[in-house]
């Protein structure tokens, strides 16, 4: 018997659904096979598949967070453990 189908629409932010959308296409997906994914494991499980929270990063995280997005107060680069370690011990 052939699967039936039906249409579901809703609102997502734009910027967020251009990302979505590049990140789904990244993992080899369409966003409405993601959507299905995460239809199906709600219907699994019985439950949202992931913890939702209201846990925020505290200060010191949210800073760290904030340099890597400017490319800010980053450690230099290694070429392999050894230079790490020489570094390291120096």
């Amino acid at each position: 018997m052939a699967q039936v189908t039906t249409n579901v629409n809703f609102r997502m932010d734009k910027n967020l659904k251009m990302q979505f959308e590049k990140l789904c296409d990244d993992l080899g997906l369409s966003m409405s096979a993601a959507f299905t994914v995460f239809a199906k494991t709600m219907v699994r499980q019985q439950r949202i598949p992931f913890d939702v929270s209201l846990e925020v990063p505290n200060e010191e995280t949210l800073k760290s967070m904030e340099n890597i997005e400017k490319g800010q107060n980053l450690s230099k680069r290694f070429t392999s453990v050894r230079e790490l370690m020489e570094d390291l011990n120096a």
